[in-house]
């Protein structure tokens, strides 16, 4: 039996989760992450005086923990050691990880949760666009800071030039310090696992992992104290812009499926709405072709006032 559609009411759009479609999107967005680090190297000089700006802001402030945690770090390999891997490392694994977790466990807030992550990162590239900010350890030697990556890269797969593995140091921007993304995406970590996570085991990792983060950003001398403020206020500006884009992106889906729909599927054919697939019937009758089956003889009953209507003139008695 032919089905028939409501008019005004059409089907819902298929918006469940679907990891082929979820993990080219996550990639495309690193790899913007990594080409704008990469293309906005900026000046050298420049970068220097900002970071030099932000030390003695800090020392005005008396806020620069940088160089006890430097010191520490440097003098004590059995912390230094382990806080340059957390530094190299972490933030490939834990990151993936969490929108992994969320993907599988929590697909009602994944959506939000990846959203607020992209829309904070790429405010974050407009940071290392607009000041290059040279890091505490490419500082001159008169500034008291040591460089620990390179200190202990004997020790690790990273080089003496970066965080990058060894001989690519040059493929990287070694002047995106401010904002620290590294800090801003642990706390978007931390929230995550505070929020969603069951077990007191993952509630205390979300305190924990943003906050040894910070202490290893600035012990290794990769970033400023302020830098870290920076990433956690991109990440505040993130998640409050995060709706709007999902709007925005939610409008644009919806007219590409609609322009899809219509380029794929053409204009609806005219005899679709006809439900009894040509067959017309006569006035009197309900059931097409009922004429053939009651007349095989092929003669045709007279019209009677019934059947000829209320204008009909009835016949002679």
């Amino acid at each position: 039996m032919p089905q028939t559609v409501t008019p005004g009411i059409e089907a819902a759009p298929d918006t469940r989760l679907r990891w082929w479609t979820e993990l080219p999107l996550i990639l495309l967005v690193y790899a913007c992450y990594t080409a704008g680090r990469l293309l906005a190297r900026g000046d050298v000089s420049g970068a220097v005086d900002h970071g030099l700006t932000i030390l003695r802001v800090e020392k005005v402030l008396r806020i620069n923990a940088e160089h006890p945690l430097n010191r520490l770090f440097t003098n004590e390999a059995w912390l230094g050691v382990p806080a340059d891997f957390w530094y190299a490392s972490l933030h490939y694994v834990v990151t993936p990880a969490v929108l992994v977790w969320l993907f599988r466990s929590h697909a009602v807030r994944y959506r939000a949760a990846r959203t607020w992550l992209m829309t904070s990162t790429f405010i974050g590239l407009i940071g290392f666009t607009l000041l290059p900010t040279c890091p505490p350890r490419l500082l001159s030697e008169s500034h008291g800071f040591v460089d620990t990556m390179a200190q202990y890269s004997s020790y690790g797969w990273w080089g003496g030039e970066a965080s990058a593995p060894r001989g690519l140091g040059g493929m990287t921007n070694q002047y995106a310090a401010m904002p620290s993304l590294h800090v801003g995406w642990a706390l978007w970590c931390g929230v995550m696992l505070w929020r969603h996570g069951r077990t007191r085991a993952a509630k205390t990792a979300g305190v924990v992992y943003p906050l040894v983060t910070t202490i290893v950003v600035m012990g290794t001398a990769n970033h400023y104290f302020l830098d870290a403020v920076a990433g956690a206020v991109v990440m505040g500006a993130g998640l409050l812009l995060a709706p709007h884009v999902t709007r925005v992106a939610e409008r644009a889906g919806t007219r590409l499926r609609a322009r899809f729909t219509v380029v794929s599927g053409g204009a609806p054919s005219a005899h679709a709405s006809i439900v009894s697939a040509g067959c017309q019937t006569s006035a009197g009758e309900h059931i097409p072709r009922q004429r053939d089956s009651r007349f095989a003889g092929g003669a045709e009953p007279s019209a009677s006032p019934t059947d000829a209507g209320d204008g009909a003139p009835a016949p002679a008695r």
